[in-house]
């Protein structure tokens, strides 16, 4: 992998590229951008300054047409022809030469009309200085007479300027005269005056012969201009760059200009170059940007990956450490799992010695149980044997209905004993409370009237009440709690036991109850704890009441000892109450070996 710094380094030289790229394209870009820009403005100067040499062109040539037609139009009316003609002492008709002369140059709005004999003498004219000093009169008159029309430029010292247009007149074939009418560029120039370029006329000799600038007139244009790459001219007492369109007008031989001021070339010129640059600027700082930010994705992406290199490598090694923990603890579990089976089978067995224990010391209290009706059956038998032999067969009956009654109750005895006896399956479902109660206290009685308990009684609240449970496991809490209270009240005169019942909603609570000494507050939190007792060496191990808590939790109820007010203990249990079985009802048989019904 790419460390940071071949990475910088490597970005580095692909800007330097970049740069060298940036400026060749940019340069281009610039150079070509500028260019076009200098050619469009060019195109557009050039086209208007185009523009007003078309029409200015028209309207020259408009002005000097209207003209050039005046003369050869005059001198074909017979009453110029008529001027022309001389009385019998020889003189010209110049008074009405010079009206006719008048009226036509006011109306023609021409400089001057003049009329000539072709001697070149005068006639008349309406006014001006041309026709008087004759200027240009020879060469006007010699045109004339080739039957042609004459032109002349004309100019004087005094800066006056005009174009002579002459034709020649005739009578009876015979050249008699010459009209000359002189332009006035008067209005000419004054409509040029009003555009902001230099417009002007330069005749073949290159003097400047008409122009919007009176500065300019009748001088030499290369007084007024310095040729170079760009053509300057003097404009209000400096050179400035100009652009000449010049339109030739071949009849007068004339070049008529027009001058352009090129600075909106130059203007778009640094317009385009600004944009262009600004533009190309814009492109790099972009493209620069994107480098960069392309550069630190790129070190971004090479430092994550690094890092998701080595959280692999640290997730890699701490799931082999979990693996080799989770592979522990799976064996640990394993060992656990088989210590709380053993534990559970060491605490099943536990609570079947603790039930052989209690039978144990039972067995003196149910020896008398039995011998009483063993004695009482011996002495009924021997009675109905001597019945028998007397032939009172009404007193052997009742004899033998004693001795059937004495056997049921040893029978019953006997089952209750191998019920409690076996060890209890995992059967949990309704059972009748009463009948459990009763079945307890058949096994804990005898125990009971040895120890000199007198009364155990059991409340109206018990019968037909129905809990959650198993019988034989639910049989043994009432047998141990029973002992434990005989046990509490063992050589206490006029001693009880007490059991009770009561619905409350979906739960049942049985209080088994004593008026013995109660339990000291201190070893309260401490009766269901397994191997705790009060009693002396050898008369308990102190599992009767941890076995009852297991029990009651089995079957979802909670066990808990207080002290009565009045004195005696009071132990209060919660069961889950059901509803009663079809199948169970009376006093049931007992279970098969191992089933808890």
């Amino acid at each position: 992998m790419q460390s940071r710094v071949a990475i910088e380094k490597q970005f580095r030289l692909t800007r330097i590229g970049l740069f060298v790229v940036w400026a060749i394209l940019s340069a281009t870009g610039v150079a070509w951008l500028v260019s076009s820009a200098k050619e469009r403005a060019l195109s557009d100067v050039m086209q208007k300054a185009g523009e007003t040499l078309s029409v200015q062109t028209e309207i020259l040539s408009g002005v000097l047409d209207k003209y050039r037609l005046l003369p050869p139009l005059l001198s074909r009316q017979s009453s110029i022809r008529a001027l022309f003609v001389r009385d019998v002492e020889g003189n010209a008709q110049s008074v009405d030469a010079r009206r006719v002369a008048e009226a036509t140059s006011s109306m023609s709005a021409a400089m001057d009309v003049a009329f000539f004999f072709p001697d070149g003498e005068m006639l008349a004219n309406a006014r001006g200085t041309f026709a008087q000093r004759a200027e240009g009169l020879p060469q006007l008159i010699a045109v004339a007479l080739q039957g042609r029309l004459g032109r002349a430029a004309l100019s004087n010292s005094q800066g006056e300027r005009t174009y002579a247009f002459s034709s020649g007149v005739r009578r009876d074939g015979k050249f008699v005269g010459v009209v000359i009418v002189y332009v006035d560029f008067y209005r000419v120039e004054a409509a040029w005056a009003l555009s902001a370029r230099r417009i002007f006329v330069t005749d073949k000799s290159g003097t400047v012969f008409l122009a919007n600038d009176p500065g300019w007139r009748l001088k030499s244009l290369s007084d007024l201009r310095q040729t170079g790459e760009v053509d300057r001219y003097l404009i209000n007492g400096r050179l400035e760059e100009r652009l000449d369109l010049v339109r030739r007008l071949p009849l007068l031989e004339w070049d008529l200009h027009v001058l352009a001021d090129p600075a909106p070339v130059a203007a778009a010129r640094l317009s385009a170059a600004t944009i262009a640059t600004l533009l190309s600027l814009l492109v790099g700082m972009i493209a620069l940007a994107a480098l960069r930010r392309n550069e630190g994705l790129t070190i971004k992406a090479r430092r994550d990956r690094a890092i998701a290199l080595r959280l692999e490598r640290v997730v890699r090694d701490r799931t082999r450490a979990l693996s080799i923990t989770n592979a522990s603890l799976s064996k640990e579990v394993e060992v656990r799992r088989e210590a709380e089976e053993r534990l559970r089978k060491t605490q099943d067995e536990l609570v079947q010695t603790a039930k052989l224990a209690a039978l144990g010391q039972m067995s003196t209290a149910l020896s008398h149980e039995y011998n009483q009706p063993l004695a009482a059956i011996r002495s009924y038998a021997d009675n109905a044997l001597r019945f028998l032999d007397r032939g009172a067969l009404s007193e052997v009956s009742g004899n033998l209905s004693r001795i059937n009654g004495l056997v049921e109750r040893m029978a019953e005895l006997s089952r209750t004993l191998l019920s409690f006896s076996r060890k209890p399956g995992a059967t949990i479902g309704p059972v009748p409370l009463g009948t459990v109660v009763d079945e307890a206290l058949l096994l804990a009685r005898p125990r009971a009237r040895a120890a000199g308990v007198a009364s155990i009684r059991v409340g109206d609240g018990v019968a037909g009440v129905h809990v959650l449970g198993g019988r034989i496991r639910l049989g043994q809490v009432f047998v141990n709690l029973v002992n434990n209270a005989v046990d509490a009240l063992s050589g206490q005169a006029d001693a009880w036991v007490e059991i009770d019942a009561r619905r409350e909603g979906d739960r049942v609570v049985v209080t088994v109850i004593d008026n013995g000494p109660g339990v000291e507050p201190e070893q309260l939190p401490k009766v269901f704890e397994p191997f705790f007792t009060t009693k002396g060496v050898g008369e308990g191990i102190g599992i009767g009441l941890s076995i009852v808590d297991n029990i009651i939790r089995d079957f979802g109820g909670t066990i808990m000892v207080v002290n009565r007010p009045e004195g005696g203990a009071c132990f209060t249990i919660n069961l889950q109450a059901a509803e009663s079985d079809a199948g169970i009802s009376g006093v049931q048989a007992p279970a098969t070996a191992g089933a808890d019904a």
